[in-house]
């Protein structure tokens, strides 16, 4: 088939032959280059960012716990007070382009580190699948195995390390 913008198919029918400009943004561009929308866009809605986690001071890993943010709604996996939630939960991590390489406790399920990595979304990613509840769906999310931090002693986190979330 000849190099050009259409190629023949077998049935005589032209198809369109895919270039660069016809991936989408987050194969085209980095993550300092997307947009606002196209940067929010990349949350999958898994919840996983808004788990507590427990760090060890000696050994700098992290573990994730089965305990939730008091913003996130468990049934969405979507954060109550988005556009507040700073002023909500003052310690909230409002993750930016710059600060994600840093980030090592990031589930490596989560698009804005794959992308970081280079790597492409998965299947079930809602910007891939075309729907919202694929990454629910797919077993990704927090959905159904959550509790909320304002049920939780704090003191007892320990009782909540949870494996689940890489």
């Amino acid at each position: 088939m000849a190099e050009g913008k259409r190629g023949a198919t077998r049935r005589g029918r032209k198809r369109r032959v895919a270039h660069a400009g016809d991936a989408p943004f987050w194969k085209r561009k980095t993550l300092k280059e997307m947009s606002q929308t196209e940067w929010e866009s990349l949350c999958d809605g898994c919840g996983k960012c808004c788990l507590l986690k427990l760090e060890d001071w000696e050994s700098g890993e992290v573990s994730y716990t089965d305990v939730a943010c008091r913003g996130l709604d468990h049934t969405s996996c979507q954060c109550r007070f988005y556009t507040t939630r700073k002023q909500e939960v003052p310690d909230c991590i409002v993750l930016k382009p710059a600060m994600v390489a840093r980030f090592s406790w990031l589930p490596r399920t989560c698009a804005y580190r794959l992308i970081s990595e280079g790597k492409d979304l998965a299947w079930w990613h809602p910007l891939v699948s075309g729907d919202p509840e694929s990454v629910h769906e797919a077993g990704i999310s927090v959905r159904g195995r959550i509790q909320s931090e304002t049920d939780v002693d704090e003191d007892g986190l320990g009782d909540h390390i949870v494996t689940w979330p890489e």
